[in-house]
Formats: C-alpha cells, structure tokens, sequence
C-alpha cells in the first residue's frame, strides 16, 4: 500500500466514521418535536418535517458515554467498563434525569444494589434504549460485523437480557457493515441478522423479515408507512421498543437507497419512536455514506449542538478502530505496517 493510497484510505474512514456520528446526532434532533406522535399527527402538527434546531435526547446523550467508555479502554468495553463510566458522570442519572427507565433500573442496580453490569439488564422493560446508542461498537468494528455483535451483545447486557439485546448487537453489525469498503444496501440488512443466532433470537428475526418484505412490497415510503401501522405496529396503546424501532430503521435505511438525507427524513416524519428511529437509520447510512453525503448545514448545526468536537471525537475512534485492526486488515481501510500499533 503505498502512502498516498493510505492518506485517501485513512480519510475516508474518518468520513464515514463522522458520518455514522453526525447521522445520528441529526436524527436525533430531527426526530425529537415529533416523538410519540403517529404519522398523521405529525403531519398536522408539521407538514413534513426537513430539518431541526437544537440538539437530542437521552439517544445522544447515552452513545455518548459508550464513545467515553470506548475511548478510556481502547475499545475493550464490557457490561462492566460501560457501567463505570455511568459511575463516573452519575450526574447525568441522579441530576439530570435523562434516561428512560430500563436505564435507570440498570443503573440504581449498579449503584446502589451491587448487581454485577453484566446482570443488570436483567428483567428490564423492553426498549430501544441498548440499540438506539449502540452504533460506535460497530465503527470500532468496522468491516468485521461478527465481532459488533458480540461486543455489543455483551456491552447491552447492562441493560438488556431479552430480545433488545438482540437488537443492539444487530444495530452494531450492521453499521460495522456498512463501514466495509464494498459495502452494498443489501450486504449491510444481510449482515443486520447474520449473526442472530439460529436456535433463538426469534422476535428480532421474524420482525426484521416482516418489516423489511413489507418495505420490498411496497417500494416506496408513504405506503409502507400506512401498510406498516395497519399490519406490523406494536398496539398503539404501548411503547415502541426494538421490535419496532430497529426493523423500521433499517427498512428505511433500505427505501432511502443508504442516503443520509433521505434515511433521516423519513424517520423523522414516521411517528412513534421518531428520534429513536431517525438517529438510528442516520447513523447507519451516515456509516454507508460518510458525513460528505450530509448537507453541511446539517453537519455544522449538529456538531455544534452536540456540546463533543465530534472531528476529535472521529478521528479517536478511527484510532482505535485501526489499533484493534478488526475487519480492515486486508481491505483499503488497513493501517500500513506498523501504524497505531
């Protein structure tokens, strides 16, 4: 690999790195006036929601502390090592309130219980709250998905034991797919469930497979978007968790073509989960196509509101996703001999 080729490789990883961070931050912020309402109450409230201003939720604020625990390991998070920077900013939990009440649940566990992190996820509330924040476990992994969803599957343990664990670790594959170099729309929802396990998993696989055929059926938004509360939501009376937020992200990831712009947008105006959704499927397709697929304005609006250097923050992360090699040994993401070693 000569030097020049290594400089072009390098400086795409950022990209896509920050892209996968400014994605979802966006997302975020978009999808916040709109959350809990259906898609008709958004359009009366908004017309169509295509653009934001401020900054996001607990979504942002929770994959926030994962890049801390990241970043003061190297990349070797555990249950464990993401629980002690919980520890660490406990002000977020006990001042702030900012996190819904699986979180909490894992948290007070840690705290004040003495429950070991890697059980703390045990009999908590199902909600996207692993899976919303999970994406930087797959840019440290980027290119080897297998290894997302193991290290993410372990990390969420801490505030899941049930089928929303599953969804975390396949959030993480898919964005450590959608970082591989020859990374397609259809290799990235391939990989989403390839590492599912074949004998359980069940919830995340049949609603993965229910909602993304709908999304092929359909082949266009607006009517997936009808067909979908007709046919696959949640009762309306409950919550939207993972069964619902992660397979509507990466349908719209799908529909959108892995465009960014397109990807947040549609879950910005779906309904339900609306931030959750949005600043998952941006976060994906942020991945995919770097933060140079994001209009500007978006990106300068985003970083500044997020209250991180999120350049900083990238180039750490490709650091270390380059340190632990992953999947980019022998793809034009490898380190040259030697580098970050």
């Amino acid at each position: 690999m000569t030097p020049e080729r290594s400089t072009q490789d390098l400086a795409q990883l950022h990209d896509r790195t920050l892209g996968c961070l400014l994605g979802g931050l966006i997302g975020d912020a978009m999808g916040r006036p709109a959350e809990n309402k259906t898609y008709k109450e958004i359009e009366a409230a908004f017309g169509r929601i295509t653009d934001f201003s401020g900054s996001g939720t607990d979504d942002s604020a929770l994959k926030h502390l994962l890049c801390d625990a990241i970043l003061r390991t190297g990349g070797r998070v555990t249950a464990a090592a993401w629980a002690d920077e919980w520890l660490r900013q406990e002000d977020l939990f006990i001042k702030r309130g900012l996190f819904w009440t699986p979180v909490m649940n894992a948290f007070w566990k840690v705290r004040a219980e003495g429950v070991p992190p890697d059980e703390a996820g045990n009999g908590n509330m199902a909600s996207s709250s692993s899976a919303m924040c999970i994406s930087p476990l797959g840019i440290i992994n980027a290119a080897d998905p297998g290894r997302a969803y193991r290290e993410a599957f372990a990390a969420a343990s801490l505030i899941h034991h049930n089928f929303c664990r599953d969804a975390a670790a396949m959030m993480a594959a898919a964005v450590a797919a959608a970082m591989a170099a020859d990374a397609t729309v259809e290799s990235v929802l391939g990989q989403a469930v390839a590492h599912l396990p074949p004998d359980v998993s069940g919830v995340m696989r049949a609603s993965t497979a229910a909602t993304v055929r709908l999304a092929r059926e359909t082949g266009e938004y607006a009517a997936f978007r009808a067909r979908f509360y007709d046919e696959l939501m949640l009762p309306r009376v409950a919550a939207a968790d993972s069964r619902e937020t992660v397979p509507v992200a990466l349908a719209l990831f799908m529909l959108a073509g892995g465009d960014p712009r397109e990807s947040v947008i549609m879950g910005a105006n779906f309904g339900r989960d609306t931030d959750t959704i949005a600043s998952m499927a941006g976060a994906l397709a942020g991945a995919f196509r770097g933060a140079s697929a994001l209009p500007p304005e978006w990106a300068s609006k985003a970083a500044a509101g997020s209250g991180r250097d999120q350049e900083a923050l990238s180039r750490a992360l490709v650091a270390i996703a380059r340190s632990r090699g992953s999947g980019l040994e022998a793809g034009p993401f490898a380190a040259p001999p030697g580098a970050l070693h």
